[in-house]
């Protein structure tokens, strides 16, 4: 049984080898370098004071993946948009857990009264991009060449998914 609940300090370590792992097998993360547990420490901890969510999928009292989203661009009127991030280990991969860290992901974005969320994801990643379409995601840029790993260019597609909020925005 999978259950996905918000994600605690003590799962850091597992998040951390599920993220380096996909940095050095995978094209999903344009970084080439492993991070360390103290940069993963940072990243939760900015999370947690910017009330951004983090969501885990344990199996079997291990963490099968996690979820989050973040600032889309640092100017003030991208305020309602935020860009979203969903990892799953590999050997939990094509289980149905990408669909269950996504869900609430949007869930907590509609919740903040967000507007947009943008999905960043390697053109070569087709279980993702189909992940993204089946929640109502839709292509709306396509980058080609922007980065270089293992030894090829790699294409950059954005998905965008617009949501009914907020209510009644405002500037400032």
């Amino acid at each position: 049984m999978i259950t996905i609940r918000s994600a605690r300090e003590d799962d850091l370590p597992e998040i951390l080898d599920i993220y380096n792992e996909i940095i050095l097998t995978t094209t999903a993360v344009y970084q080439y370098i492993p991070q360390t547990l103290e940069m993963r420490k940072a990243w939760y901890d900015t999370k947690l004071k910017d009330g951004l969510p983090v969501f885990v999928a344990e199996s079997e009292g291990k963490i099968a993946g996690f979820s989050s989203y973040g600032p889309f661009r640092a100017w003030a009127a991208y305020k309602y948009t935020v860009e979203n991030s969903v990892y799953v280990a590999t050997e939990q991969r094509e289980k149905g857990i990408g669909k269950l860290l996504l869900t609430p992901l949007i869930r907590a974005a509609r919740e903040n009264d967000l507007h947009a969320i943008i999905a960043g994801i390697d053109g070569s990643n087709v279980a993702s991009i189909k992940l993204h379409q089946s929640f109502g995601f839709e292509q709306v840029a396509h980058f080609r060449q922007v980065g270089y790993k293992f030894g090829r260019w790699l294409d950059l597609k954005f998905m965008e998914l617009l949501l009914n909020t907020p209510e009644h925005p405002h500037d400032g």
